[in-house]
């Protein structure tokens, strides 16, 4: 049992960092943070090993069900870079909805979306391994209401764009910011909740 009342934080999970603490295979992992989290300090939903960006770290038990499980569906923001340039045929199809593979070896259409196509934006941080600038490609702002495995990866693959980059940027009105990669930020638990566009959390 956690001591004293439930803490609620956000972290920019840096590129090759999986969203767990304890793992059999020799990863970097949340542990590995320049923090010292609490006891029973869990991710909620989780971001992949390659991706980057916003990941919710709480010891509330009950958050991920708040969040994920809840009728409300909610919005979660990613910036995508991708091989080669978006034609608006591609564009529209990744909006209108597309079939992709899913765990298990079905298919599913995902639900139609938010996506643009924007410019890459100032002052990202680099990481270990750059796509080259000179070659084609594009940045996407994709908006999601679905969290399916490999979602945005499969989605872009789709329509023949290999996914180079993928970082989180926002769920609801929880932001990302200017939050360094690695970087851990503590947030309180009204301001976490109003955020994230959650009511019920006191029930």
């Amino acid at each position: 049992m956690s001591a004293g009342p439930n803490r609620y934080f956000i972290i920019n999970k840096p590129y090759k960092m999986v969203s767990q603490f304890v793992s059999p295979d020799k990863v970097n992992l949340l542990g590995d943070l320049d923090f010292n989290f609490p006891e029973g300090t869990h991710a909620i939903g989780r971001l992949d090993n390659n991706s980057e960006g916003l990941l919710l770290l709480t010891t509330n038990k009950r958050v991920t069900k708040l969040l994920f499980e809840s009728e409300t569906p909610h919005k979660r923001t990613y910036l995508v870079q991708v091989e080669k340039v978006v034609t608006p045929e591609r564009l529209l199809e990744l909006q209108t909805g597309i079939t992709i593979r899913v765990k298990g070896g079905g298919y599913y259409t995902t639900a139609p979306c938010e996506v643009q196509i924007v410019e890459k934006p100032m002052n990202l941080p680099k990481r270990g391994h750059e796509f080259r600038e000179d070659l084609p490609h594009s940045w996407l702002l994709i908006t999601l209401t679905e969290g399916k495995y490999h979602q945005i990866r499969k989605m872009v693959s789709s329509v023949y764009h290999h996914c180079k980059r993928l970082i989180r940027i926002s769920i609801e009105d929880m932001e990302l910011g200017d939050l360094p990669p690695g970087a851990v930020k503590e947030v309180e638990e009204e301001e976490f909740f109003r955020k994230l566009k959650i009511d019920n959390w006191k029930e």
